[in-house]
């Protein structure tokens, strides 16, 4: 679904298929799944600035590595700062909102359908947040009341949607494709000889 027209290459590392996609216009794609189970552990882009140099990762399924260098500055984000992560299942879409204190009733979570994105936000404005699911996007597919659904517990918001019979196809297509991938193990290194 997201690797249609690029170069598609893979490796087993660390218990992990690493599947890493370029395309014509210079930006990759590269997504990361669990050898035992098949499970997209992670999925992140980039492309190139305006000014030709390599933009930072951006990540679409799973949370960023925590970035801080102690020689660079002396300020550092908070721990107790809303930490906003995807993490998809097998069925649904889910994404998950680490350290929000407040109680359920506070929490609003809807679909805009003229933006299609889900919107969360809290009715004494300390949260607000407005993400889409590009998977329905690229597969122009509506967004559905009925398939979002929200809990809250332990600090942690959890918003899921039940993903469409098409998204699931599509990623059984996909996953099947990564699997036919001819994938070398680490350290398999195609060294030309002189």
């Amino acid at each position: 679904m997201f690797r249609e027209g690029g170069n598609t290459t893979a490796i087993v590392s660390g218990g992990r298929r690493k599947v890493h996609t370029t395309f014509d216009d210079g930006s990759e794609l590269v997504e990361e799944y669990d050898v035992k189970t098949g499970e997209l552990v992670e999925r992140k882009r980039r492309g190139k600035t305006v000014l030709g140099r390599q933009a930072d990762w951006e990540y679409l399924i799973g949370e960023p590595p925590a970035r801080w260098n102690q020689e660079q500055g002396t300020l550092k984000e908070s721990s107790q700062n809303p930490i906003f992560i995807r993490k998809d299942t097998r069925d649904v879409f889910q994404w998950r909102v680490r350290n929000l204190p407040y109680p359920s009733d506070v929490y609003s979570v809807t679909i805009d359908h003229q933006e299609r994105k889900v919107v969360i936000r809290t009715s004494n404005k300390k949260y607000f947040k407005r993400f889409d699911i590009p998977e329905l996007d690229r597969l122009k597919l509506p967004l559905l009341d009925a398939a979002l659904t929200w809990t809250h517990a332990n600090n942690t918001l959890v918003v899921s949607y039940a993903k469409p019979a098409q998204v699931l196809e599509a990623e059984k297509r996909e996953l099947d494709e990564t699997r036919k991938l001819r994938t070398q193990e680490d350290g398999d290194v195609d060294c030309k000889q002189q």
